[in-house]
C-alpha cells in the first residue's frame, strides 16, 4: 500500500478564468482522503502550498499573464513534491490550473535524478501544452509545462528544469486541441502523440501498455498529470477549456485501472478543476473516482452516484 501525500496547489495564475483556486478544497470535500483510506492507503494531507515572496520574473513576451506568481508556484511546488517523494510518499498534487505541473514535474525530476532513475511523463489532456513563454499568444502559462519539461528554450525566468525528459519519455495521451506552432515543435522533438484519432483506432489499452512497457524496461518513475479536460465535457463539465470528443467515463477508468495494474506511477497531478463551473460537485466526484481506480478500486466496486 502507498503512503499518499496530498499537496494542495491553489494555483490560478496560469490562466485567466477564476475558480481553479478552489480546486484543492473541492477534492477534500468530494472525499479524496476518505477514498484513499478506504482502499487501505495511508493518507497525509500536508495542506495547501503557499507562495514564497515573489521576485520579478522578466519575460519579454508582453502578453504573458502573472509570470511572477507562476514562477513562485513553480519553485514552491517543486520543493513540495521533491520532499514528498524523498519521504517515501506518493504525492497527489490537487490543483489548480495546469501551470502547477511546471513545479510538480520539476520536483519529480529532481528526485528521480537524485535516486538515479529516469522519469517518464503521462500527460492526460486535451491539449499538448507545448508553448513556451515566448510563443504563447494567449499569455496563459498553463499551456507551457510540457515544453519546460522537455527542455525547450524560452524559460529563462524559471528555475532550470532538472534533467529535461527525453522525448521518448513523454507520452501525450488523448490530446485533440493543438496549435499549429505547437504541432510543428512537437514533431521536431519526436514526442509520442496518442491523440484521440489514435485512441479511436487502437483503443485505450494498446498505446498505453506500449508506453508502460518502456517505463518498466528502464526501471523508470512515472509522473501522471491528469487534466479534467482529458474527459469529455459531458462527463466532466467543470473546466474552463472544454474540447468535445474527450475520453468517456469508461475509457478514463480503463486508463486508471491499467496504471494500477502496471504499478509504475510514482506521483500524480489533478488539474484544471474549476468548482465554480461544476454541477453539484459532479466533476470533483468523477476525478476522485478516477484516483480511486488508479489506487486499486475495481470496476465492480464503484459506488452508485447521486447525480
Amino acid at each position: 500500500m502507498s503512503h499518499c501525500i496530498l499537496i494542495g496547489a491553489p494555483v490560478d495564475s496560469g490562466q485567466q478564468r477564476a475558480g481553479c483556486v478552489m480546486g484543492p478544497a473541492a477534492y477534500r470535500v468530494a472525499g479524496l482522503p476518505r477514498a484513499l483510506q478506504g482502499l487501505g492507503h495511508g493518507v497525509e494531507d500536508r495542506g495547501d502550498v503557499t507562495l514564497p515572496p515573489l521576485r520579478n520574473a522578466m519575460i519579454a513576451n508582453p502578453v504573458v499573464h502573472a509570470p511572477d506568481e507562476t514562477v513562485g508556484w513553480t519553485e514552491a511546488l517543486s520543493a513540495a513534491v521533491q520532499a514528498a517523494l524523498g519521504d517515501g510518499g506518493f504525492p497527489v498534487v490537487m490543483g489548480g490550473d495546469h501551470s502547477l505541473a511546471l513545479g510538480s514535474v520539476a520536483g519529480a525530476a529532481a528526485h528521480a535524478r537524485a535516486v538515479g532513475r529516469p522519469l517518464f511523463l503521462l500527460w492526460l489532456d486535451a491539449h499538448s501544452d507545448f508553448h513556451t513563454p515566448m510563443t504563447t499568444q494567449t499569455g496563459n502559462l498553463h499551456g507551457t509545462p510540457v515544453a519546460y519539461i522537455a527542455g525547450r528554450a524560452g524559460f529563462e525566468a524559471f528555475p532550470p528544469f532538472p534533467a529535461p525528459l527525453p522525448p521518448q519519455n513523454i507520452c501525450l495521451f488523448g490530446i485533440r486541441s493543438v496549435d499549429p506552432a505547437e504541432h510543428a515543435a512537437l514533431l521536431e522533438h519526436e514526442i509520442e502523440i496518442n491523440d484521440m484519432r489514435v485512441l479511436d483506432e487502437q483503443g485505450i489499452a494498446v498505446p498505453l501498455r506500449r508506453f508502460l512497457d518502456r517505463v518498466r524496461a528502464e526501471n523508470g518513475m512515472l509522473h501522471v498529470s491528469l487534466d479534467v479536460d482529458f474527459l469529455d465535457p459531458a462527463v466532466a463539465p467543470a473546466v474552463g477549456t472544454t474540447v468535445p470528443g474527450g475520453a468517456t467515463f469508461r475509457e478514463a477508468h480503463l486508463v486508471m485501472e491499467l496504471l494500477h495494474e502496471a504499478g509504475l506511477a510514482t506521483s500524480l497531478d489533478l488539474v484544471e478543476l474549476n468548482p465554480f463551473l461544476d454541477e453539484r460537485g459532479r466533476t470533483a466526484k468523477v476525478m476522485v473516482d478516477l484516483v480511486a481506480s488508479l489506487m486499486g478500486r475495481k470496476v465492480f466496486d464503484r459506488p452508485t452516484r447521486s447525480f
